[in-house]
This record gives structure tokens, sequence and C-alpha cells, in this order.
């Protein structure tokens, strides 16, 4: 596995790895073993930064903790060099499927760019293919192990080319056969879901929904575009929704809070956030308020009352889990079993499954949480 191993408790003695998670922001090119990266290298004669496990496990996280979403993307160009058969996407996948179960995550959507794994001669569809061979495989692993988990994905359109008519058509092909929605990704600035209107044109006729990065390397125009353009249901990080919220200070103890037109549309509509607290200081998203994860705005959104997550966004780059954002965020801000139960909740209710499912989902968390 990529995350750091152990239990991780909360303060009260919960173990937190124990308890059922729903994952919705997690990239498939995020999440691979350093190990099977330095194996199917070798298969492909590619060249990589470091050919022993830990020493590459640790390369990623080096070349991660840049501040600046343009410099973490560059490490995605090993992570896909060793994705472009069916048979590196299927381990892959396997894999990513069988990490989530042994971190206690019972859904997962998984996230990933078909358009950048055609390489070596798959087709779009051969590849999605592949990827949902893969999940089903770790899902079957994870049953023999005790475990259960379920996964969908998500596709991806990359938001710099021109490509996302026909990765939105892909992505409804295939909605009966393990895709459940759609996602625009990669450079933010400068790419506005506007440009991408004719896909979630498409998407809104097809009846197909749609997360959309937005709010992560841009700010409050990027998430107007993808609410109004994007038709988004969630967004993806979101984070910088904080600098449409004014806090005016009297005391230590006493705040009025005002809310813009795009933050108060998102909180009424309750607009899923999709939030990595990592991966948001890595990529620079939290620098108008610190570096630290004190600084970070997920305290502030959740007691406003928006619909917050907690994600891993990429737990290779991140040296994350789910778990471990989950007690990174306990530790600073101070939250209980309780705390960390709505944050399940918020993303069962979120996840782009049929509502019956949702609530099974609900059951679920509640039913695994009251155990603890």
């Amino acid at each position: 596995m990529t995350t750091p191993a152990g239990d991780l408790c909360l303060r009260g003695g919960a173990n937190i790895s124990a308890l059922p998670k729903i994952s919705l922001h997690d990239h498939l090119d995020g999440g691979l073993r350093p190990s099977t990266i330095v194996e199917l290298a070798a298969a492909i004669d590619l060249e990589l930064p470091e050919t022993d496990a830990g020493a590459l496990g640790t390369w990623f996280a080096d070349q991660s903790d840049s501040g600046s979403l343009v410099e973490y993307l560059k490490t995605f160009d090993v992570t896909t060099a060793v994705m472009q058969t069916t048979e590196g996407l299927t381990r892959v996948a396997r894999e990513f499927v069988q990490d989530l179960a042994a971190d206690g995550v019972v859904y997962g959507e998984i996230r990933w760019a078909p358009e950048q794994h055609l390489a070596r001669g798959l087709s779009l569809d051969a590849a999605v293919e592949a990827v949902q061979d893969g999940i089903e495989a770790g899902i079957d692993d994870a049953r023999h192990e005790g475990r259960s988990i379920r996964a969908g994905q998500i596709v991806s359109a990359m938001r710099h080319t021109d490509r996302s008519l026909e990765i939105a058509q892909l992505a409804v092909r295939h909605r009966n056969d393990g895709v459940v929605g759609f996602d625009i990704a990669g450079p933010e600035a400068g790419f506005p879901p506007s440009n991408l209107r004719a896909a979630f044109d498409y998407l809104a006729q097809n009846l197909f929904p749609a997360t959309v990065h937005a709010g992560e390397a841009d700010g409050i125009d990027s998430i107007r575009s993808a609410l109004f353009d994007g038709r988004a249901l969630r967004l993806g990080h979101g984070v910088r929704i904080a600098e449409d919220i004014e806090v005016d200070r009297e005391d230590a103890e006493n705040a009025y809070v005002t809310l813009g037109g795009v933050a108060q549309w998102v909180k009424d509509r309750q607009i899923t956030l999709e939030l990595s607290p990592s991966s948001n200081l890595q990529t620079g998203a939290i620098a108008a308020w610190g570096d630290e994860l004190i600084d970070h705005p997920f305290d502030l959104l959740y007691q406003l009352g928006f619909q917050v997550t907690v994600n891993t966004d990429n737990r290779l780059m991140s040296g994350t889990s789910l778990s471990r954002e989950l007690s990174l965020l306990s530790d600073t801000f101070g939250y209980d079993l309780t705390d960390l139960e709505v944050f399940q909740l918020n993303a069962a209710a979120a996840t782009f499954l049929p509502l019956e499912d949702r609530e099974e989902l609900s059951d679920i968390i509640s039913a695994g949480f009251a155990q603890a």
C-alpha cells in the first residue's frame, strides 16, 4: 500500500481506520503503489527517478510539496506512463480498490482521464473496460478478505484539450458498465468550464451527473462557471469558495460572517465540497490563508453549514489515506466521532448513486459509527 501503516485513532480511542468511509475525490493515477510502478516500469523499459520502491515513494512526496498545482501535476508523467496497457490499467485499478478497502472505505468513486492512457494503442472504450475489470477484481479480493466495498468510475476530460465532448459521450456510453459520473481536470486557471460547454450540454441532455474541479488553482469565477456552465452537483476541492466569505472579528469570541452571492448559492443548495486537506496544502490552494493545516478554511466552511467532505485527492503524492486525512483534521480542529460521522454522511448523500443506494450507504455509515 502507498498509505502510512498502522491504525489511526481519535483521542477517545475510536479506530478511524476501522470506521466505514466514503471516498469521493481520489485519482486513479495518483494512488499507485511505488512497488507497482517499479515493476510496471521495468516491463516497458521506462526510466524512473528512483528504482527502489521506498525511495520512489519519497521522491513523489518531495516533488509534490511544491506549493504549485502545475508543478504538482508533473509527477503524473511517471504514473500515467505505466498505465498505458490493459494489464497496467487493470492491475493499478485492482490494487487501488484493495487499498481503499483496507482503509475501511465502503464506497469509492475513482476518477481518471482515459484520454491520457492511449499512448500504446488502447482505445478510449478499451481503457475504460480495463479499469472496470480491475475494479471488479479488487472488489472480489476485498470480499474474500471479509471486507465489503463498492466502487464506480468518474471519467475525467482534460480541460486544456479539445476532447471534452468525446469524453462526455464515452462516460454516458459506459453508464451501465461502471461509470457513474463525469469530471474535468487539469490546469484550472485559464481553462474555465465555459470552454467545455458543449460537453456539459450533452451531459445535461442525457441526465448524467458531473463534478467539476474548481476553486483549487483558480477562484470564484471558476467556481461560478462550474456551477452555471458545468451544472456541477459537486465541486472538486472548491476550497477557494472561502474567498467569497468575509469574516469580521470583534474579538476572539465574536465574529460576523458575510457570504457573497456564489458562496450563498453553494451553501443554500448544499453543493458538495470535495475538500482534500493535505493536497490543498501541497498545491498552494489555501495560500491566501496560510501554509499550515490550521489555516485551512475547512472548519470555517463546516461551521457555516457548507456540505463539506474529506478526500485524499492523490494518496501517492500526499503519502496519505482517507483515515489519515480524518486524523489530521481531528488533531487540528478537535473533531470527535460525531463530526467524522457527519463528513461521511455528507459524502454518502453526495455520491453519484441512485437514492436508494445512497440511503443504504448512510445506514452502513451510521451503524459502523454506532459500534465505534
